[in-house]
């Protein structure tokens, strides 16, 4: 053994013996907790501590659920179906009518909680809401014959949606917006991404409202009154600078009774509405058929407070077959907005397919 070798393993030696130059331990000791139907959820959750993980075997468990502590995962044993109904619970989740609650604060919001494998079923709202969340994963979850949302976020950053059914909900299946209790610009989800769900029978798919920089990809969309809604208005930052690409959209012809908010609507694809410098791309929007003025296959327009949508970019998408036009720009006020490489038959105003 040379000098430099028998050097290099002293060193080594006196290194390890020290514990200097060895894996760090962990700060985090992680445990399992398993919950049976006919146990407590919320108890197992409230017993965890952050990187914990809470399994429910299959059946049904009839209570509501709130995570309040970061790095927790709620998810299904996997196989049989594991699902969640309302119970008698007095906690702020239930009162509210939610099925599953993932709620921080302004201050400390609620870090990497993961929710997966789970059937969440009539509630009277909303069958998974997070409010202060911050990379939340919601994962392989059914949200359906909820009163409002099948799954909802507000003032929640880059968070993954991705692998969920929302179907037969009262309004979205899927509903991502800035906050519901006040009057503010567009949020910026520093990448928020809604991918490869599948969204059936709800009066509108999937509604982004008032953010910025997300993705909405990869998502199949049918049987609703309208697929994909962007809404923004005039408060600023402004709503878009955001991508809706590569998403099947198709069938979206239930016929849905107006709101105060929104006329009745039917066969309406993917829907601008006060947005901007957003990309809508590589999109398959076939055989969406209604009357409404927000009907057709990619429609621009003008929001109901009035503001304009501008400079998004419309391109290279399949649009056949959608009444009364495949591709819309009915926002005439609205400047910088692009029509490119699209396959389609019928435009309103014509020439821009």
């Amino acid at each position: 053994m040379t000098r430099r070798q028998i050097a290099l393993l002293a060193c080594s030696t006196a290194l390890a013996a020290t514990g200097l130059g060895a894996a760090a331990p962990s700060l985090e000791s992680r445990s399992i907790h398993r919950v049976t139907p006919g146990g407590s959820i919320q108890k197992a959750v409230d017993a965890a501590k952050p990187g914990d993980t809470i399994v429910l075997s299959p059946g049904t468990y009839r209570e509501s659920v709130r995570i309040t502590t970061s790095r927790l995962t709620l998810r299904g044993a996997g196989g049989l179906p594991t699902v969640l109904e309302p119970g008698a619970g007095t906690d702020t989740c239930a009162k509210a009518g939610n099925g599953i609650c993932v709620t921080g604060t302004d201050g400390h919001p609620v870090e990497g909680v993961t929710v997966r494998s789970l059937t969440l079923r009539g509630f009277a709202r909303n069958g998974l809401w997070a409010s202060w969340t911050d990379r939340l994963k919601v994962q392989q979850v059914t949200a359906e014959k909820n009163g409002t949302w099948g799954i909802a976020q507000e003032r929640s950053v880059r968070s993954t949606v991705r692998r969920n059914i929302a179907r037969d909900n009262g309004d979205a299946g899927l509903f991502l917006g800035n906050t519901l209790d006040q009057e503010q610009g567009a949020t910026d989800t520093m990448g928020t991404r809604v991918s490869e769900n599948r969204v059936t029978g709800n009066r509108i798919g999937i509604t982004v409202r008032r953010l910025r920089n997300l993705a909405v990809e990869r998502n199949e969309a049918s049987g609703n009154c309208a697929a994909v809604f962007v809404v923004g208005d005039e408060s600023s930052p402004r709503a878009g600078a955001m991508s809706v690409r590569r998403n099947n959209i198709h069938d979206n012809n239930k016929l849905c009774p107006k709101t105060p908010r929104l006329p009745a609507l039917q066969g309406s694809g993917i829907v601008l509405t006060g947005a901007e410098e957003t990309v809508v791309a590589h999109n398959r929007v076939v055989d969406n058929v209604g009357t409404s003025p927000l009907s057709g296959g990619i429609v621009l327009f003008k929001s109901f407070v009035g503001a304009v949508s501008e400079r998004n970019e419309i391109r290279d998408n399949v649009v056949l077959r959608n009444g009364s036009a495949d591709l819309a720009n009915r926002d005439t006020a609205g400047t910088g907005n692009t029509f490119r490489r699209n396959t389609c038959g019928v435009s309103e105003p014509a020439g821009l397919c």
